[in-house]
């Protein structure tokens, strides 16, 4: 079994989309723990708040495996994936950390860059395993997040009183 922690967005009907990935998840995985949820704003792109958590699961599923599990999760909340990359969307789970793998495969890396470059995937991230050590900095990620410093973060980060059930 692999620990692996996920990354969930949404910034469309969030809390609808956000409580079915996490639904999907549990029903899938059994048990999964959660991060606090956070909103942030749009990044690159104009558009609606998103709203972004941390998940952590155990697998047993090969990433690239996990990776197409992932993305039937996003198809069945009305994911486009035929637009911009950087645009609204209903739903997006990325593979964030797959043990303490570092894999470059077909485009996709994990562990996933935008942990040590975006708050709003660092920071659930690093209230939900302080204790983890980043695979390639040797920092543990309440490490990372200390280092992280708020001129680098132009996202509104903010804690929502929501989370899923």
């Amino acid at each position: 079994m692999v620990r692996v922690a996920l990354g969930i967005g949404s910034n469309l009907d969030r809390r609808r989309h956000v409580q079915a990935a996490v639904d999907s998840l549990r029903a899938r995985f059994g048990d999964v723990r959660l991060s606090p949820v956070y909103r942030s704003r749009a990044r690159g792109f104009d558009g609606p708040d998103f709203y972004n958590l941390a998940a952590l699961i155990d697998t047993d599923l090969p990433v690239d495996e996990l990776q197409r599990e992932l993305r039937a999760i996003e198809d069945n909340e009305g994911r486009t994936r035929n637009g911009a990359r950087l645009a609204s969307r209903t739903l997006d789970i990325d593979i964030l950390l797959y043990g303490d793998a570092v894999l470059r495969v077909d485009g996709y890396n994990v562990p996933r860059d935008e942990i040590l470059t975006c708050a709003f995937v660092l920071r659930p991230l690093a209230d939900l395993m302080p204790a983890a050590v980043h695979p390639e900095s040797g920092n543990t990620l309440a490490e990372e997040w200390r280092r992280f410093t708020t001129s680098e973060d132009d996202s509104g980060l903010r804690r929502e009183d929501w989370s899923p059930a």
